[in-house]
């Protein structure tokens, strides 16, 4: 059976054994929009829950629109362009609007990314800039949210006389989903609220998951903290495997959200009768699986339909390495994962990013997991808690090796962005 995994900007194509793999997890068959630039238009004049962006406009004296960072493929410019026009027909100025990079933790987006994020148009004739979540000045304090987080915002979106986010709706194995209020924070959060928000008080709740709202804390925080934050007006996108438009949603920051998850939702998951012994999956491509930070994220998509000692092969591109300077540190501070999750519990730890490696754990406690990359070399591998493989075919047949002739596998060709599940019983 030949399959092709998203990796890295051109896919892999990998052979498996067709004897052996049970399930290829996919989406549900959706029409990609046939004129995107229509349905945005529509949506900003129809919004959900609120008054059309154009009304809320007038008399403004100026706007920040909030976009992802280079990790997330939306589809900025699509959404931009439009949005842009109205605001200007409003009567606000193109000197008074500012983008602004919602990099969260990650690294600040260059030039050229910015380019390819927004397309030539923006990137020349509007402000785009990068937030900083290490400059606490830049940031107003808000106080803390209910499970006390405390809430450090960007300055700029704060002052904005017209909050604007925009985002992509899909699976996140934190919050839930992403998009709506994931944008504001940890979007434009300082450091001091992502290290907290993203801490084991949070993450260690099992509902802090992909897929769940109710009751994950990680999603009721950040959404708490972008109510306080405040957003007049969001546009999210629902893309396909292909990244073409297949929804757009906007208006009020809950209900627009919700709106696109309801509609997410029903293509995402894919459902399986029982665990299986053997999960190939993907960092998802470019540009999700640029690091190995990012390609936890795909790993961790196994969890739900992997057997207790079964094996995971993820393949990922790794095109820049491992991750920031503070994750890579994490490897060299402990010898293994449990030493790490012991020294997190035991409270008063803090090391940037330390949350990816905290998720990671979670795969790592339940299966061996196995890493293909051009990225990095098999040694650098073999020392982030994973086994490093020459293939994806080399993997699977030491799986079968461990597992016997007759192991079950599935395969997950977009990692992240498909939900497994295990039917009811």
């Amino acid at each position: 059976m030949r399959i092709r995994l998203d990796y890295g900007r051109d896919g892999l194509e990998v052979d498996l054994p067709d004897d052996n793999v049970v399930h290829t997890l996919s989406h549900q068959k959706a029409d990609p929009l046939t004129d995107p630039a229509a349905s945005i238009d529509q949506v900003l004049r129809c919004p959900t829950g609120t008054k059309p962006l154009v009304e809320l406009a007038r008399g403004r004296r100026d706007a920040c629109i909030l976009i992802c960072d280079i990790t997330r493929p939306v589809p900025n410019e699509i959404i931009l362009r439009p949005l842009l026009l109205q605001l200007e027909a409003a009567g606000i100025a193109r000197d008074s609007i500012r983008i602004l990079i919602a990099t969260g933790a990650h690294r600040a987006d260059t030039d050229d990314e910015m380019v390819e994020m927004v397309g030539a148009h923006v990137a020349e004739n509007y402000r785009v800039e990068n937030h900083d979540g290490d400059d606490l000045d830049a940031h107003t304090y808000l106080g803390r949210s209910p499970r006390g987080v405390p809430m450090w915002i960007d300055s700029r979106y704060l002052e904005a006389d017209l909050k604007i986010t925009t985002g992509l709706i899909e699976p996140h194995f934190m919050a839930g989903f992403s998009g709506g209020r994931k944008v504001i924070c940890p979007g434009i959060a300082a450091l001091e609220t992502i290290k907290v928000w993203h801490g084991p008080d949070l993450l260690e709740d099992p509902r802090a998951d992909t897929g769940i709202l109710d009751g994950n804390p990680v999603h009721e925080e950040n959404t708490w903290i972008a109510q306080r934050a405040g957003c007049d007006f969001i546009v999210n996108a629902v893309i396909d495997p292909a990244r073409r438009p297949l929804c757009f949603v906007a208006g009020d920051m809950l209900a627009a959200f919700h709106e696109g998850v309801d509609f997410v939702r029903n293509l995402v998951i894919d459902t399986l009768p029982s665990p299986v012994d053997i999960v190939v999956t993907s960092g998802a491509g470019y540009p999700l699986d640029m690091t190995f930070y990012q390609t936890v994220k795909g790993m961790c998509s196994a969890l739900p339909i992997i057997k207790q000692g079964g094996t995971v092969i993820v393949a990922a591109s790794m095109s820049e390495g491992i991750g920031s300077e503070s994750f890579q540190q994490l490897f060299q501070d402990h010898t293994s994962l449990d030493g790490f999750i012991e020294r997190l519990l035991r409270g008063n730890y803090f090391m940037m990013d330390q949350w990816q490696l905290e998720k990671m754990a979670a795969i790592c406690r339940k299966a061996k997991v196995k890493v293909v990359t051009d990225g990095l070399p098999a040694e650098q591998i073999n020392r982030l808690f994973v086994e490093s493989a020459p293939s994806v075919e080399n993997a699977v047949a030491e799986a079968l090796v461990d597992h016997g002739p007759f192991a079950t596998i599935a395969v997950s060709p977009r990692g992240p962005y498909v939900v497994g599940q295990i039917a009811a019983r």
